[in-house]
């Protein structure tokens, strides 16, 4: 993703977060932003306590892939704000030509397959800014067949 549209998302983010009343506390309900590994738009949304959804938005030269993820959120005694979570979901990706033509023997143009995630998140307590930073195996199933252990990173969302 480049700058430009980096920039435009967070924009309309903070544009959104005027219309809705700023979240100061150690919790939140809804948090977007962007994930820096591999560069994903991120949403969380907890639909009750302690159960969240994540998607994720990747796009790069190579293609795009999109991520929906199921978490459990677990608070960390003493540590307000501060929360361990674990869950699974799933990803569909379309490969450029680009990548097709760099991997003839791989890829069919679609990768679909299942995810998992391990991680902490932390709402910042009088700042409207949510910190996260996870581990997200995946294992394609269609297309090109492959594990990969190296997706997750550090995400930085703006709460409302």
């Amino acid at each position: 993703m480049n700058m430009r549209k980096l920039m435009m998302v967070l924009a309309l983010a903070f544009t959104v977060s005027l219309v809705h009343a700023q979240n100061n506390g150690s919790t939140y309900q809804t948090a977007l932003g962007v994930k820096m590994y591999p560069g994903a738009i991120s949403v969380k949304h907890f639909t009750q306590k302690g159960r969240a959804l994540e998607g994720l938005g990747y796009i790069s030269n190579d293609g795009f892939r999109l991520t929906g993820l199921y978490e459990l959120h677990f608070p960390i005694a003493g540590a307000e704000g501060l929360q361990w979570y674990v869950g699974g979901g799933g990803h569909i990706g379309v490969w450029s030509d680009n990548w097709k033509s760099r991997y003839p023997n791989r890829a069919d143009g679609i990768a679909i397959g299942v995810d998992g995630v391990l991680g902490l998140d932390y709402k910042i307590k009088g700042a409207p800014l949510n910190l996260s930073f996870d581990w997200q195996p995946s294992f394609n199933f269609i297309g090109y067949n492959y594990f990969e252990g190296g997706w997750g990173g550090l995400a930085i969302r703006y709460t409302f």
